[in-house]
């Protein structure tokens, strides 16, 4: 079963016969646009001719003969044929998505799965064994951080080496040849929107034959790291790609041979642990990928307007769309440009007593957003990163990381007219006691 994973571009027939190695082969999406390439992916109709497909939410699945379900479980036949066993193995609607996920980040396959940290953790399970190493950027979302440092050397022997992603040489050094088995980091880094070189960092992996991760959650449509070298790409599509705050799920985008190796029956990790995403979260995601590109250009082009507006102010902001941001010039480089620079922008208020205050005034007396974490809402979501979701860093490791106490990390909205939600920002800044900008 795990070898006949496969991204068809048309239905077919349930009573075709693999034939050869064509059964085996794999679309991949050749667009340079994501949304070209999500528009030339396989669409699936309903089971009565509807223009959306059916939620299939059976659990298992029948077949007319004994010996099909014996063809099977020996990989015969399988879900790149339509046929299907058991939902925890593969389920036609998170296939579809899965398809989309693929389209969407340039990769052979795709697998979707209950959470970004699912995926995260099926994708370095599968990668690394016992005593290997993996190196990362010391910048990374506090829970990624903390199942590389803290529960991968507990349970598995797994050790990491945590770099400065912005410099190239200390990268290099750390991956040791024969040992290192995954290089891994954020296309945007979380919180600090560190931008990092992807071409640069794939080909000294590649030298020294590491396998390349990046988690591309803050960036979807705005770069595609595996058209710039990357091996494996991961999301929580829980953020941008959903969109409503209102659904968990994730994503491993890589090769066929990977994914076909983590729906092993007897080895994978994605079939073993079973992160198994819900077909009915699966449909109501893929209706919400299609429109995911005009969400990212509103989403960039908000986060540039305030963060210009805010930084003429004399606040200290931090966006990579800003000239004067180090990697500005490296972003321009590698971005999608139609969907601008990422949809989030920090402000350092240096302290957290600080952060707080303006936080607290900008939710409850200018109505511009709301205290919480996560990202990708259409209404603005704003936290204080080193307290919140880099929290299980210690303060040495958030230094080494550059989160300030006082980092305000924003997801920027797109509801309501931009100058109405600049107004109601204005007046949180007024009403605050003690001056906020520094020159």
């Amino acid at each position: 079963m795990a070898d006949t994973y496969v991204l068809a571009t048309q239905k077919r027939n349930r009573t075709d016969e693999p034939n050869g190695s064509d059964s085996k082969k794999l679309m991949l999406h050749g667009e340079a646009d994501p949304a070209a390439a999500l528009a030339s992916a396989r669409h699936e109709f309903g089971e009565h001719g509807g223009v959306n497909m059916s939620i299939e939410a059976s659990a298992t699945f029948t077949v007319m003969e004994p010996e099909t379900m014996r063809r099977m479980f020996s990989g015969e036949l399988g879900p790149d044929r339509d046929f299907f066993i058991y939902s925890r193995h593969f389920n036609p609607t998170v296939l579809n998505l899965s398809r989309l996920m693929a389209a969407l980040e340039g990769t052979e396959a795709a697998y979707c799965t209950a959470s970004g940290m699912s995926a995260i953790s099926a994708v370095l399970l599968q990668l690394c064994s016992h005593g290997e190493h993996v190196v990362a950027s010391r910048t990374l979302y506090g829970g990624t951080h903390a199942l590389f440092s803290h529960f991968l050397p507990r349970t598995c022997g797994i050790e990491t080496s945590f770099v400065e992603v912005t410099d190239l040489e200390m990268v290099d050094e750390a991956m040791v040849e024969g040992k290192t088995k995954v290089l891994y980091f954020e296309s945007i880094s979380n919180p600090t929107l560190t931008v990092a070189n992807i071409p640069e960092l794939c080909r000294m992996a590649r030298r020294k034959g590491v396998t390349v991760v990046v988690d591309n959650t803050f960036a979807p449509m705005v770069l595609t790291p595996a058209r710039l070298g990357a091996d494996v790409v991961v999301h929580s599509i829980t953020k941008f790609i959903s969109g409503g705050a209102d659904i968990i799920a994730g994503a491993v985008c890589g090769p066929a041979s990977l994914v076909n190796k983590m729906m092993d029956l007897q080895q994978g990790s994605l079939m073993l642990l079973g992160p198994t995403m819900n077909a009915k979260v699966a449909f109501e995601l893929s209706e919400r990928i299609p429109h995911l590109g005009l969400r990212m250009k509103e989403h960039s082009q908000r986060a540039l307007l305030f963060a210009r507006r805010l930084k003429s102010l004399g606040l200290r902001v931090i966006y990579p769309g800003l000239e004067e941001h180090p990697q500005h010039q490296l972003l321009k480089s590698m971005h999608n440009a139609e969907y601008g620079f990422c949809g989030l922008i920090c402000l350092d208020m240096e302290t957290e007593e600080r952060a707080n205050r303006l936080m607290n005034h900008l939710q409850n007396y200018g109505q511009f957003g709301f205290m919480a974490v996560s990202l990708g809402y259409y209404e603005t979501l704003m936290s204080c990163s080193g307290s919140s979701t880099s929290s299980e860093l210690n303060p040495e490791e958030k230094k080494l990381a550059g989160i300030s106490p006082g980092l305000v990390r924003m997801s920027i909205g797109y509801i309501g007219t931009f100058e109405q939600k600049w107004a109601q920002l204005e007046k949180a800044l007024t009403r605050l006691n003690e001056p906020l900008c520094k020159n």
